[in-house]
């Protein structure tokens, strides 16, 4: 009676939506056709009515139709992903699918203009395969368990933005074009899109209805699957094909929308779909239904305000907290531990590494101020030049490494005090919950200071970084599902950024500059501000020496042992959100060295709290100043910014780091 009751109410509710979609759409066709109304498409006068029509017919009534078949289309790819890899949280952007089409259609534009008669669906058809190709291969002896391929998905999705930035600057375009696309933007200028989204949906429509029986099949197990049968390997690999082809239509036509894939079969699962027909049936109808409804209160919105926000920003709002909702009803698993772990054996002279990682920075760093590169090749800088150049080189050096230096600490305190050594600022979305901070700041308080836009990313990453342990707290979430919470708060962060980003104006391009990781334009004043708001800012990380120690054994063992659990994670916290602020203002939101840092600093043999966190710090500097001098060196005449650079080699590292553990 219960579940019957419930199951009206999710009908009623239902009906309501379809009925508030209907009238949004309504009422955008009435706006456009003005005060004489339908008679603008019944008696037009062409004096007046002839704007209004065209925009009506190839405008307005074209978007609607594409947001009823996106929609659609990324329901059923979310259902057929979620059924073949029995995962309720993989869709097309949680797997990586969309930006590896992204990037696959920016890389044809750039690099392979001739290609421009190849079809946009067959380029993103051929990105989309790749980066799912490594997320499943990344997740397959892990039997596709939800956190290994969400985390897999995240770090091709964040690769493959690093990379789409990187040709777009050095082809000489601009980056708001690209953001604005990903964002999803439905608006549209003719028929065109409407029927070539709704072939593909037919076609694949169909073919899914071929692939009802496998799913079904695949519902009992890959053994009992096989029992019956079934080709398991063949199975997955024509549904993710048929999935990967109808996300990167979308992707090609109206670019990147999240949230509806990873939604509408949740939400069909919800009203009673158990079956593979009725999941299948449900989903499109469920996406068709969450997309339009977004569109309408997206247009309504935007004719209120005069803003131009793309429905998919909008529409990836809604994800990030869906997906923290579905964190407490996931299966539970345990993810891949290190073989180095959090604690263990001391190496025997741990300070020794210590001052020999301490030279090795010290000689990258004489190299990096001498060594350059200029029309004639390599040049070492000496005398009366080297005096020229040292003025140029040395404050976006001293930034690099006061950045890498702030980012190991804070990846080194979040990993100790989570236990979870795959945490780190970049991966747990707390550097983009800094980055969300400072981009409120710059549009809010125009020309702010750097210290108070250093206070801003702080603070946004203090309130990322508070929200995740609150709601691992509340739901008990092991260390596997907080990274999951991260993904989630880097999906709202990042969309809440790109609504703000579609305003343009000056704050924008500012915005851009920041998010591409850039220290070309750091000044000797600002340099040596942030160097010595890395020594303050680590000065008193040793009197943590003992928590940190103590803490990965977990909170129980913690608090037997003496340490007051709410006020030393609370201590940390801020530090470790003033350390991530202070270096996310300089290198961006993603460089991968607040993870990388305090993984090499373990392998070097430096385990106990004190001495990690020193090798961790001197690292992360080493990284970073690597990472600067060498985008001088490989792009010459360009320079890559140095967070871009840092993520493309850090994004291979985390990949690494999962087939070692998946090995194992």
């Amino acid at each position: 009676m219960v579940e019957a009751r419930q199951h009206h109410r999710f009908l009623a509710a239902g009906g309501a939506l379809v009925l508030l979609s209907a009238m949004l759409s309504l009422y955008a066709v009435l706006a456009g056709l003005g005060p004489r109304g339908l008679a603008v498409l019944t008696a037009p006068q062409p004096a007046m009515d002839g704007l209004r029509r065209i925009i009506v017919l190839h405008a307005l009534l074209p978007r609607i139709a594409v947001a009823l078949i996106a929609g659609a289309a990324l329901g059923l790819a979310g259902a057929l992903l979620q059924r073949v890899l029995r995962n309720p949280i993989a869709d097309a952007s949680t797997l990586g699918i969309s930006a590896g089409a992204q990037l696959a259609l920016v890389a044809a534009t750039a690099f392979l203009p001739e290609l421009g008669g190849l079809a946009r669906e067959t380029l993103a058809l051929v990105g989309g395969l790749a980066s799912v190709a490594i997320v499943l291969a990344l997740g397959w002896r892990r039997g596709f368990e939800p956190t290994t391929l969400a985390l897999a998905g995240l770090l091709i999705g964040l690769l493959c933005a690093s990379a789409g930035a990187a040709i777009i600057l050095f082809s000489g375009q601009y980056l708001t074009s690209m953001f604005l696309w990903g964002g999803g933007s439905l608006a549209q200028q003719s028929w065109e899109p409407a029927k070539t989204l709704a072939l593909r949906l037919l076609i694949a429509a169909g073919l899914a209805a071929l692939l009802q029986r496998p799913l079904a099949v695949l519902a009992l197990g890959e053994a009992g699957a096989r029992n019956l049968g079934l080709s398991v390997r063949g199975a997955r690999f024509y549904t993710v094909l048929v999935a990967v082809a109808l996300a990167g239509s979308v992707v090609s036509q109206v670019g990147m929308i999240g949230f509806v894939g990873l939604a509408a079969p949740n939400i069909a699962r919800m009203l009673g779909a158990r079956r593979a027909g009725a999941l299948l049936v449900a989903s499109p109808l469920i996406g068709s239904l969450l997309l339009s409804l977004t569109d309408g209160l997206v247009q309504a919105t935007n004719a209120a305000s005069g803003l131009g926000t793309p429905t998919g920003a909008v529409a990836a709002l809604l994800g990030g907290p869906f997906l923290l909702f579905l964190l407490p009803r996931l299966p539970i698993y345990t993810m891949p531990q290190d073989d180095a772990p959090l604690t263990g054996a001391v190496a025997r002279r741990p300070w020794r590494l210590v001052a020999g990682t301490a030279a090795v920075l010290l000689v990258i760093l004489l190299c990096a101020l001498a060594i350059g590169r200029d029309a004639d090749g390599f040049e070492l800088a000496t005398g009366a030049a080297f005096s020229e150049l040292l003025p140029w080189r040395w404050p976006r050096l001293v930034a690099a490494m006061a950045a890498g230096a702030m980012l190991a600490a804070a990846g080194a305190l979040i990993q100790r005090m989570t236990g979870n050594p795959l945490a780190s600022p970049e991966v747990l979305g707390i550097s983009s919950a800094a980055g969300l901070g400072l981009s409120l700041t710059i549009v809010l308080v125009p020309g702010a200071a750097w210290w108070l836009q250093g206070l801003a990313c702080a603070a946004g990453a203090a309130l990322g970084l508070l929200i995740l342990l609150a709601i691992a707290r509340h739901f008990e979430l092991t260390a596997n599902r907080m990274l999951l919470g991260g993904i989630a708060l880097a999906a709202f962060s990042g969309a809440i950024l790109t609504v703000i980003l579609a305003r343009g104006g000056l704050e924008s391009f500012a915005i851009l500059a920041w998010l591409t990781g850039s220290t070309q334009q750091v000044t000797p004043e600002l340099a040596v501000a942030g160097a010595l708001t890395t020594a303050v800012l680590l000065l008193p990380l040793p009197l943590f020496a003992r928590w940190l120690q103590i803490l990965p054994l977990g909170d129980a063992a913690s608090a037997s042992l003496g340490i007051a659990i709410a006020s030393a994670k609370t201590r940390l916290v801020i530090v470790a959100s003033l350390l991530t602020g202070g270096a996310t203002l300089f290198v961006g939101p993603v460089s991968f060295v607040g993870l990388m840092a305090p993984h090499l600093a373990r392998m070097l043999g430096l385990r106990s709290a004190g001495a990690h966190l020193t090798g961790s710090v001197l690292v992360g500097a080493l990284l970073l100043a690597t990472a600067d001098w060498l985008s001088r060196l490989m792009f010459f005449p360009y320079q890559m910014p140095v967070g871009l650079f840092a993520s493309l080699i850090g994004g291979p590292y985390l990949i690494w780091t999962l087939v070692k553990n998946r090995s194992r």
